[in-house]
């Protein structure tokens, strides 16, 4: 879920706020010129969430905000993955942008944003087969967040290089309408035909874990082993997701004054959430599916929560709450693959004695600091804060050193 390119800075812009004039917000000025303190913070926010919602104490213990929906509809922890993807979209944006006006050529971009695609791809790989020996790597589940972090980067990024807004908008439509009705349409082979076989209650069921099935036997979610989240019919329509965030950085890229452009996210997310609601009557918002309803659905939360960062720190300047949530930002790789790793680690393949018994580091320290005295969904969260700020720690360290893993 981080996005795929760290951003450049100075000491200055890291510390506090950029000073907004206040001529932007009733004339125009270049967005190229003044980058939004909300972008960088929105990401921070994203990163910190992922951590909290990965790492709990327990995980038949957790409040129900903290954990994914049992199956079609939502809760805040399915916003997290498209908001990296929405992010990362609208980085992408600004990055090109800023090639593109200095000078380098179509070939080079290209190649760089396959470059950068098959890095995050690669790192996600990594990942999946911590710690690296012959039976993980032989086993390894190939779809993951950062291999689907990596495609729909990379083809976002290309689809929307050196088209019109008209042209994005035409692949867009082509993308979530096509998946929609592949999944309610199409036989599924083996699921008895019809449009019956593609009701969204039973993963196996769906033409998407037939597809991932068909294609990764053998290689998919170790949970389920018949269908994959992060499949690659399922990547089709998350491409979406980060084009939408190219357009979103695109109009913040515009000469339009910052109150225009404010506007015009929030009343462009309002519209994208009721959009996503009404299709969700037929097309289920379902994250484990990315269905269309989804990405039309997140991709306005998306709008809706940068306006209104934006909105607060760049029009009002209320600004001293950022600094720890830029820091988050600032490294999201390392703070993907170094907490996927750590985890792994104290949850699974580090081992010590425990009141008599052999338990994980993590279960460990969870019930001798945490569970003698809270309640369990409470320990459980607290745990997973006392992670979060654990990386704080972390990224802090890097942060002042200026040590930033760019891909």
């Amino acid at each position: 879920m981080p996005e795929p390119q760290a951003t450049s800075r100075t000491d200055t812009a890291i510390r506090r706020a950029p000073q907004l004039d206040p001529a932007l917000l009733t004339t125009p000025a270049r967005a190229q010129q003044q980058r939004l303190l909300a972008v960088d913070v929105f990401r921070g926010l994203t990163v910190a969430a992922m951590l909290l919602v990965n790492n709990p104490g327990s995980w038949s213990a957790i409040y129900p905000p903290l954990q994914h929906a049992a199956w079609n509809g939502w809760t805040p922890t399915d916003l997290i993955f498209p908001f990296f993807l929405f992010i990362a979209g609208i980085t992408t944006h600004l990055s090109i942008s800023a090639r593109i006006a200095r000078g380098d050529d179509d070939a080079a971009i290209r190649r760089q944003i396959l470059k950068r695609g098959a890095l995050i791809v690669l790192f996600g790989l990594l990942l999946a087969t911590f710690p690296w020996n012959f039976t993980r790597i032989l086993n390894v589940r190939v779809p993951g967040v950062l291999q689907r972090i990596g495609v729909a980067y990379a083809c976002a990024a290309l689809f929307t290089l050196r088209t019109t807004l008209k042209q994005q908008a035409i692949i867009l439509v082509t993308l979530l309408y096509g998946y929609w009705f592949a999944m309610t349409l199409l036989p599924v082979p083996g699921a008895g035909g019809g449009i019956g076989a593609n009701l969204l209650d039973e993963g196996p069921r769906t033409l998407a874990a037939w597809v991932d099935r068909a294609l990764l036997d053998g290689h998919l979610w170790g949970s389920s082993k018949t269908w994959d989240p992060e499949g690659p019919l399922s990547t089709i329509p998350a491409i979406g997701t980060a084009m939408l965030g190219v357009m979103a950085g695109r109009w913040l890229g515009t000469d339009r004054s910052l109150s225009e452009r404010l506007s015009g996210l929030f009343a462009v997310g309002t519209l994208a959430m009721v959009t996503g609601l009404i299709w969700d009557w037929s097309f289920p918002i379902n994250k484990s599916l990315w269905t269309s309803s989804y990405v039309v659905f997140t991709a306005g939360m998306a709008c809706v929560t940068l306006a209104t960062i934006t909105w607060i720190t760049d029009v009002h300047r209320v600004t001293k709450w950022t600094q720890p949530l830029v820091i988050y930002g600032m490294n999201p790789m390392v703070a993907f693959v170094g907490s996927g790793i750590m985890a792994r680690t104290i949850y699974t393949l580090w081992k010590v004695e425990y009141e008599g018994q052999v338990v994980s580091v993590q279960s460990a320290v969870y019930q001798s600091l945490f569970t003698s005295w809270l309640e369990p969904r409470n320990a459980s969260l607290a745990f997973a804060l006392t992670f979060v700020l654990l990386w704080y720690g972390i990224l802090s360290i890097l942060w002042r050193r200026k040590i930033i893993l760019k891909v």
